[in-house]
C-alpha cells in the first residue's frame, strides 16, 4: 500500500480553494479522520466531469458542525464529516439556526490506535493501564487524587520505565470524543470511588472522560501529521490518532496492542480489536435542489465500488459496512433522491 503523509502544504491549498462562489461548488468540513476518505470520493467524483469537484477541509469533527449548523444559506457547508455520531446539543444547533433536516450517512468504520516511531519497542497495553496513565484523578486509598503516575512503570512494573508522553487530539476532535468513550469510561465508571463522588451516571462519565493536563498528555491539534512529526522525534512517545492513518504511514509509525489485539484491518472488522468507531458524513437536506451534484456526490459516496468490500476506499484504510448495512445507506440515499423528483 502506498505510504504518503497529507502536508501542511496541501490542507492550505483545500483551504484556498474554499474561496469558490457560494452554492456552485460541494462544500465539505468536519473530522479529519474521514477527511483522506471523502477527498479520494471527492477526488473520483471531480473526474467524472459532471460537477466541479467539491471542496473538503479538515476543521474536526466538532469544528465542522459548528460551520455545518451556523446556517442554511447558500455560503454554509452541504457535508459535515464525523467521527463520532451528531450530539443532541449539535442537532439543537442546527435546528436554532434553521437546518432542520439532515441525513446521517454511515460510511464505515476506524480504530483508533496508540502508535509511536518504528524502530522503537512496541507497547502492549491494556485499557485500565491506558486509563491510569492518562485520567486527571484516579483512586488511592479509597478516594480520588491527582494522578500521581510519571512513567509507565508507575502503572505496572512490566511497563517501560520511560516517561508517559502521549500526543493526542483536543477536546474538538471526535477521535477524542470516541477514545474517551471507548477507552477511559469503561475503566473508570464502575470504581467505587467515582461512583462514591458522582452518584450521577451522566456527571460520573463526563467526570471520567477528564485527561490530565500536567504535559503528560499533550494536544497536538487536528493534524496527525503534527503527531507523527512529534513520535519521530521522540521515540518514546505514543500517538492517539485513527487506524486508517497509521495503515498509509508504517513505514514511521506501528500500532500498540491493546488487550493483546493488534489494530488490523481484520481484528477492527470482526471486532476483536476493542477501540474503532463508526465513521459518518452529514448531508444538509436543504440545500437538495440547491447545490449542483449533491445527491451525487451522496450517492457516490456509499457506491459499492466506493465504499464496498472491495471499493478503493479499503486501500486507503477503510473498514467497509456489512453488505446489509451498505445496502441500508444506499437506499437512504436513494429516498433522498426519489423525494427530490417529486
Amino acid at each position: 500500500m502506498k505510504k504518503t503523509l497529507l502536508t501542511a502544504t496541501a490542507l492550505m491549498t483545500i483551504g484556498l480553494t474554499s474561496q469558490a462562489f457560494a452554492g456552485e461548488q460541494i462544500k465539505i468540513v468536519g473530522s479529519s479522520t474521514v477527511y483522506p476518505f471523502v477527498t479520494a470520493v471527492a477526488e473520483e467524483f471531480g473526474k467524472s466531469g459532471s460537477f466541479s469537484t467539491p471542496i473538503v477541509e479538515a476543521t474536526g469533527t466538532g469544528g465542522g458542525f459548528k460551520l455545518f449548523c451556523a446556517g442554511a444559506d447558500d455560503s454554509s457547508p452541504d457535508f459535515s464529516n464525523a467521527s463520532r455520531p451528531i450530539k443532541d446539543s449539535e442537532t439543537k444547533l442546527c435546528a436554532e439556526n434553521g437546518v432542520k433536516d439532515i441525513t446521517e450517512i454511515k460510511i464505515g468504520f476506524d480504530g483508533i490506535v496508540l502508535a509511536n516511531a518504528t524502530g522503537a519497542n512496541r507497547y502492549g497495553l491494556t485499557k485500565n493501564q491506558i486509563f491510569l496513565a492518562l485520567a486527571k484523578q484516579i483512586p488511592s486509598g479509597g478516594k480520588l487524587i491527582d494522578n500521581p503516575h510519571k512513567n509507565w512503570s508507575d502503572i505496572d512494573p512490566s511497563l517501560p520505565n520511560v516517561k508517559i508522553e502521549v500526543y493526542g487530539p483536543p477536546s474538538t476532535s471526535g477521535t477524542r470524543d470516541a477514545f474517551v468513550e471507548l477507552v477511559m469510561e469503561p475503566s473508570c465508571t464502575e470504581l467505587p470511588e467515582f461512583k462514591a463522588a458522582f452518584a450521577d451516571s451522566d456527571a460520573r462519565k463526563k467526570a471520567c472522560h477528564i485527561l490530565r493536563e500536567d504535559g503528560h498528555y499533550i494536544e497536538a491539534g487536528e493534524n496527525d501529521n503534527l503527531i507523527v512529526q512529534k513520535l519521530q522525534a521522540n521515540a518514546q512517545a505514543l500517538g492517539i490518532f485513527g487506524y486508517s492513518f497509521m495503515e498509509q504511514n508504517t513505514d514511521v509509525v506501528q500500532g500498540s496492542l491493546i488487550e493483546g489485539k493488534e489494530p488490523t484491518f481484520e481484528n477492527i472488522a470482526s471486532g476483536a480489536y476493542g477501540i474503532s468507531r463508526s465513521l459518518y458524513v452529514y448531508l444538509k437536506n436543504a440545500h437538495i435542489g440547491k447545490t449542483p451534484g449533491i445527491l451525487e456526490f451522496a450517492k457516490e459516496l456509499v457506491d459499492g465500488e466506493t465504499a464496498g468490500e472491495f471499493g478503493y476506499l479499503t486501500e486507503k484504510g477503510l473498514i467497509p459496512l456489512p453488505a446489509t448495512e451498505l445496502e441500508s445507506m444506499q437506499a437512504r440515499v436513494s429516498a433522498l433522491t426519489e423525494s427530490a423528483a417529486k
